[in-house]
């Protein structure tokens, strides 16, 4: 008798390994091997498209019925102008696509040998990707590449891909290629975590053997930090400082980008991940959190907004009014989140003053 989502599971790691297969060939080519100017984003452009293409395309042959929650859209790339970049992508996705079949790989899913696809077919997979969310119905996130600067300077990243099912993360699956299997043997690098509702978190290589169950540690307050992200403008980072000092946190926080974060903190590197808004009225997207808040609380954790309420995946796009997140293990969840609930205090009786 199969698990429940156990089809849905294989799938996501297949699609996503094929993605940060692509996202790789895209670093190795596009970025170490050309003279980028300062800034130029494109070769991120390139991966993101490439990668929602490759996984949109496997969703359609294997879930034709659901619907795709993604981050971008074909339009720029229909027009003259997008040309010389649309035929990148649509190279790239192919190479993906018609890969060796692998570990846990299906024909049925449009993957291997001769799958290739046309330019229509490509930039009308990564449209399906447009779907508003909602409360009813199965649906998936992509975000085809986390942490654009981590993946500009070779460092961390992640391809994400979550089944949300009436509002609830069914399937959460983070490909890191950058991650060290170990912590301990920064030598060997590329992992997959994976988590399925009420059946547990594991994290598999980047071919998608070896198996290793996922559980969140008690960590001793000495030995605490936060894991939080490397640019300041997506969170902030000030405001993480003030509580580590109202809970004597003396370990210097692990920045990286990307929901990688929620896979370290998935197995022990890491006491929280502590997210807070730098502005009034930014709204966090869906795809940004689904995967990786899954496989948190399947490996043990509590996933929550500054205020205790869990993440509602069911308003749309966004997270709509959830303000900040907190992940950590079920005993360290309760301390973080009554020193952000002080502090928040603390900040808004000194601005009625």
């Amino acid at each position: 008798m199969s698990l429940p989502y156990e089809t849905e599971k294989e799938f996501a790691v297949a699609a996503v390994r094929r993605a940060c297969q692509v996202t790789s060939v895209v670093f190795n080519r596009l970025i170490k091997n050309e003279t980028l100017t300062k800034g130029d984003k494109s070769p991120v452009t390139v991966g993101d498209y490439a990668a929602q293409a490759v996984i949109s395309s496997m969703l359609q042959r294997a879930f034709p019925e659901d619907l795709i929650v993604g981050e971008e859209d074909a339009s720029d790339l229909r027009a003259e102008s997008g040309a010389v970049l649309r035929d990148r992508i649509v190279a790239l996705a192919n190479e993906g696509l018609t890969g060796e079949l692998g570990y846990g790989d299906n024909v049925e899913w449009g993957i291997g040998p001769g799958q290739e696809r046309t330019t229509s077919e490509l930039l009308d997979a990564i449209d399906r990707g447009n779907h508003p969310g909602g409360r009813t119905g199965r649906m998936w996130t992509i975000d085809p590449i986390d942490g654009t600067k981590g993946f500009l300077r070779g460092e961390q990243y992640a391809v994400c891909l979550s089944l949300i099912v009436d509002a609830q993360v069914k399937v959460g699956v983070l490909g890191c290629p950058n991650l060290p299997i170990d912590p301990n043997n920064p030598e060997h690098r590329g992992c997959i975590f994976v988590a399925v509702k009420g059946h547990g978190a594991e994290q598999v290589t980047l071919s998608g053997a070896n198996p290793t169950p996922l559980l969140i540690p008690d960590i001793a307050p000495e030995k605490f930090n936060f894991l939080e992200s490397v640019e300041a403008a997506h969170s902030s980072l000030s405001f993480n400082e003030r509580i580590s000092n109202l809970l004597n946190i003396t370990r210097p926080p692990i920045r990286m980008d990307s929901q990688a974060k929620y896979g370290c903190l998935s197995r022990g590197q890491g006491g929280a991940y502590l997210r807070m808004p730098t502005g009034v009225g930014y709204l966090e997207k869906i795809w940004d959190h689904a995967p990786g808040s899954l496989l948190v609380e399947e490996a043990g954790g509590i996933v929550t907004d500054s205020r205790g309420q869990s993440l509602d995946f069911g308003l749309g796009r966004t997270l709509g009014e959830n303000y900040g997140v907190i992940a950590a293990g079920k005993d360290a969840h309760a301390r973080v989140l009554s020193a952000v609930q002080a502090a928040v205090a603390d900040s808004k009786t000194k601005a009625s003053k």
